[in-house]
């Protein structure tokens, strides 16, 4: 049994919740879904997602009901986290295209850039080859979303598009994190669910 808290503040919830109980069923490995809503919620977590949404709002939801702090500590202690569009933003430890503070979780070593492709009219999909994915390319869905922009520290990019002639990095992995620009619950591709699963196996 593999148990996955994922982050229920806000934004994308039962998409993941999908996809993660999709992505056990096709490794034939038994997943527990969990809405993490506070701290306790996070007992005994194998796997933890960080859902799209708004990433301000999620920050300052998480801080208010404690969740933030125990966020950080489960994730620096090695329990594998998928963040996806808001939050990556939430786990970097640099923020760029932000007004004013906002609550995060500071555990990668990158920066995100807030909106970097734009808002809402701005959203497009493009095929992305994923450094540690087999197979065809992962359709990548954009919505409002964040880039990375530096990486240090052990954080490297997995997969990057290319923007006015640069290449434009979507995917950043540390350690057992990942973090995403895109929304991968959005699509019938489980294949970055199930590199999660395994991440909470081993």
């Amino acid at each position: 049994m593999v148990r996955v808290a994922i982050v229920a503040l806000q934004g994308g919830v039962a998409e993941h919740h999908h996809m993660i109980r999709l992505a056990g069923e096709r490794l034939g490995v038994q997943v527990e879904p969990v809405l993490a809503k506070k701290p306790a919620d996070l007992d005994g977590a194998d796997a933890i997602i960080i859902p799209g949404g708004e990433s301000t709002t999620i920050g300052i939801l998480a801080k208010r009901t404690g969740l933030l702090d125990r966020l950080r500590e489960a994730i620096l202690g090695g329990t594998p986290t998928l963040g996806t569009c808001a939050g990556a933003i939430m786990m970097a430890k640099r923020l760029a295209g932000t007004r004013g503070e906002q609550p995060i979780l500071a555990v990668m070593d990158v920066e995100a850039h807030r909106n970097y492709f734009g808002r809402q009219r701005e959203s497009f999909e493009v095929d992305l080859d994923i450094d540690f994915l087999e197979g065809p390319p992962f359709r990548g869905i954009f919505i409002r979303a964040p880039a990375f922009t530096d990486f240090w520290g052990s954080a490297k990019p997995a997969a990057s598009i290319e923007v006015n002639g640069s290449r434009v990095h979507v995917l950043a992995v540390q350690d057992a994190m990942i973090a995403t620009s895109f929304h991968p619950e959005l699509t019938g591709d489980t294949r970055i669910h199930e590199y999660l699963l395994r991440l909470a196996k081993a």
